[in-house]
């Protein structure tokens, strides 16, 4: 089985630099994916991949792309459950582990938000990034490289 990469949905991203040094240090490919705005790099395990402006194309692309035990860091639910459905491995940019155990009950609860906003009894409001969120990001990450190479034998 071939190396495991890194894909990372990159346009609201608060972790890039976090990522990029895991992968570098793990020796991985890491692949930015947007719509623009993220800069590019000379280092050949770098990638930077501008897809068109549009609704859920840097997803389409990163599903397109993405192989069994791949791994995808997001912030988006559908597309963390389409990349689990290829078999990739799905972090999130808190360090939120979503696998196929867990991606149902966070669909849900993204309807639900979606609906409570839609209806005036939430706002649209998320948390806050915190320190806390970038170490435990860093760890996760980390840790889930370490199985994805292992599993690929390497």
């Amino acid at each position: 089985m071939p190396d495991p990469q890194i894909f990372v949905d990159a346009d609201a991203c608060p972790v890039k630099e976090e990522a990029k040094k895991v992968a570098e240090r793990l020796g991985l490919v890491i692949t930015f994916v947007s719509n623009g705005g993220v800069r590019p790099s000379r280092d050949p395990m770098v990638r930077v991949v501008v897809v068109p402006a549009g609704a859920d194309a840097a997803d389409d692309w990163i599903v397109d792309q993405a192989a069994a035990n791949d791994i995808v860091l997001t912030a988006d639910i559908p597309l963390a459950s389409r990349s689990i459905d290829k078999g990739c491995h799905v972090l999130g940019f808190t360090g939120k582990l979503f696998t196929t155990a867990s991606i149902g009950m966070a669909l849900a609860m993204r309807d639900l938000k979606q609906h409570l906003r839609e209806t005036g009894e939430i706002q649209g409001y998320n948390p806050g990034f915190r320190p806390a969120d970038r170490s435990a990001f860093l760890s996760a990450l980390d840790t889930l490289g370490r199985k994805a190479k292992a599993l690929a034998g390497k």
